[in-house]
């Protein structure tokens, strides 16, 4: 995603959802005391103050953490004060992380030290872009991320009459950013640094979707509905009548002038290309975000070689599942059989969120047998809200409530049923839910002896590889022993090999928005409407997509590396708690630390 520079809220921008029916407020969760060496305390002080450091310099998405001394601060990440504190913090601690010397740590130590390294170091060559003259889109910005906050249903708790008066505090501060976002566009006008024209009008029907109605049927009205219950009828009046004067006030003005420019001025100046590669030093931009999301230093024109090669690779697998079903036409044909016979699919939302229910209850009886580390926390199936339906994923997943208050949530997009056939159940939920990026990302949080910062650390090509890889596991797991079911799991591997090819395309070599739509098309069984949201999304968060298949490769790999060096001590258990344990790594980093084992 486009991706804010301070590592802390990176993190966050890629974990960010709703936080439903939260009844208490969220916990400050401190790191267990650490025993180790002098050296393990102070880099964990170092690095714990680096945390503190980036929140309150930036403090968007201090709810997510529970930092409630921050939730009346908006923050403004795009100020020219910003930028200068930004960069300073970075330089600062990278330099100071330079006196530890890495065989005085304890082997913990030394991966939350390389963890640390490789994310400042990675921050500071990005640093050379100005990202910041491309502050939204369509698919992942501040904008729907104040949004989902100000619904009621994001990650900020109305729970108190202080929430509530926060977060007001919280919309007067808006326009300053959102007017700073302005001013950013039109710098970016003025250095040939825009968004490709269909995003501009994405992002415009997005503002019109919250501008078009009366106030009281706006999600941004959605936090008063309980407030008699949460704060008592004397205060409700007073903040009622205060939140309604913000949002009419304050935001609404705000995303008027937004829209306004936008639709008036930026999308007459927007780019007809589609990649990076045609805005200055476009090259360069996309090779360093391509290293950033994957972990490596892997050339672009290599990665878009490794997607052509898996994508053959997978349409052979495909093809046998096409003739063991029976099907006597080719594989184009097969791929419209299956993306448009109407036994594929649902024919209610509810029968869609009901399958993802009963697939849990099956693959939660086999894990037992591959891992003895897992959450504590829970998950739920819970449908896209309908106001973001039409830009969002496919399937996405959030986080558990560190207070314990909401359990992991694995969403479904129910906005077109014909893009959810039945065979992509089993493979998603792997992905999404169990053992994907529930397992890692909900088991992270809760490692209370990981410092802060890795706790909330996010490595793309990891999070989304392991994810990935959770699909691989699912053949040993016997969960597709139904050949569409199968069929489903090749099919979203494609994808993610496509993503290879169509996002280096787009970025390196010229693509159009077009000619990358036609390669899915052509190469899938796709939905129409997803391929246009998937290219979509790979124009506004170029190198993304790079990641999944990146990182399922490589842990493919170090497994394969650690069976050969082990033979029949091989513990596949023993196996995933060594990847899961220490939170996100760089690719680099797990490797190091895996093939250190004896």
């Amino acid at each position: 995603m486009t991706r804010v520079l301070a590592v802390v809220l990176v993190i966050v921008a890629a974990q960010l959802a709703a936080c439903r029916d939260a009844t208490s407020p969220v916990a400050v969760t401190e790191p267990t005391a650490i025993s180790g060496s002098r050296d393990d305390s102070q880099l964990v002080r170092m690095v714990e103050e680096y945390f503190d450091a980036s929140l309150s310099l930036d403090p968007f998405y201090a709810p997510f953490f529970g930092e409630r001394h921050l939730y009346g601060q908006l923050g403004n990440n795009l100020s020219d004060d910003f930028l200068k504190a930004r960069q300073a913090l970075v330089a600062d601690y990278l330099a100071r992380s330079e006196a530890f010397v890495t065989s005085d740590l304890s082997s913990s130590r030394q991966i939350t030290l390389a963890v640390f390294r490789h994310s400042l170091s990675t921050e500071q060559q990005l640093s050379a872009f100005p990202a910041w003259l491309l502050p939204i889109n369509q698919f992942d910005s501040r904008v729907l991320g104040f949004w989902e906050m100000a619904s009621g249903e994001g990650l900020f708790p109305f729970l108190t009459a202080k929430d509530y008066q926060a977060f007001i505090n919280r919309i007067q501060q808006y326009p300053v950013w959102s007017d700073t976002a302005v001013l950013r566009l039109q710098q970016g006008v003025e250095q040939g640094v825009v968004l490709p024209k269909v995003l501009v009008e994405r992002v415009i029907a997005q503002l019109d979707s919250q501008l078009s109605g009366p106030l009281d049927q706006s999600l941004f009205v959605g936090p008063l509905k309980d407030l008699v219950k949460r704060v008592g009828e004397t205060e409700a009046s007073v903040i009622d009548s205060a939140y309604r004067a913000a949002l009419t006030n304050e935001l609404m003005p705000a995303m008027v002038r937004m829209r306004d420019y936008l639709k008036n001025h930026y999308l007459a100046k927007a780019r007809a290309s589609s990649g990076y590669g045609a805005m200055p030093n476009g090259q360069d931009w996309y090779q360093a975000l391509a290293n950033l999301h994957t972990t490596t230093l892997m050339p672009v024109g290599q990665i878009h070689q490794l997607g052509l090669s898996e994508v053959a690779r997978i349409h052979q697998e495909m093809d046998q599942v096409r003739q063991q079903v029976g099907f006597t036409g080719d594989l184009k044909t097969f791929f419209n059989h299956l993306a448009t016979d109407d036994r594929f699919f649902f024919t209610t939302p509810e029968q869609l969120i009901a399958a993802y229910g009963e697939v849990k209850t099956r693959i939660e009886a086999r894990l037992g047998d591959y891992f003895d580390l897992r959450p504590k926390a829970d998950y739920e199936v819970w449908p896209v809200e309908a106001y973001r339906q039409q830009s969002a994923a496919g399937a996405s997943y959030s986080a558990p409530a560190l207070d314990g208050s909401r359990p992991g949530v694995f969403y479904i997009n129910t906005f077109n049923l014909r893009a959810q056939p039945t065979w992509g159940v089993t493979t998603l939920s792997l992905h999404e839910a169990a053992p994907g990026h529930h397992f890692q990302v909900a088991l992270q949080q809760e490692m209370n002896s990981l410092p802060r910062f890795q706790r909330y650390y996010d490595a793309t090509a990891y999070v989304e590889g392991w994810a990935l890889y959770a699909e691989y596991l699912g053949i040993e797991m016997g969960v597709f022993s139904d050949p569409y079911q199968y069929f489903g799991k090749l099919s979203d591997e494609l994808l993610r090999a496509m993503r290879l090819v169509v996002d280096t395309g787009l970025h390196a070599k010229g693509w159009s928005r077009e000619q990358a739509i036609a390669y899915m098309l052509d190469n899938s069984a796709m939905a129409e409407s997803d391929v246009f949201a998937e290219v979509e999304r790979y124009m506004a968060i170029p190198g993304q997509a790079l990641s999944y298949k990146v990182g399922q490769l490589k842990i493919i790999e170090l497994r394969q590396q650690l069976q050969q060096k082990q033979g029949d001590g091989f513990d596949i258990k023993a196996f995933h708690r060594a990847v899961l344990e220490d939170g996100a790594l760089p690719l680099g980093v797990l490797e190091q630390k895996l093939l250190a084992k004896p």
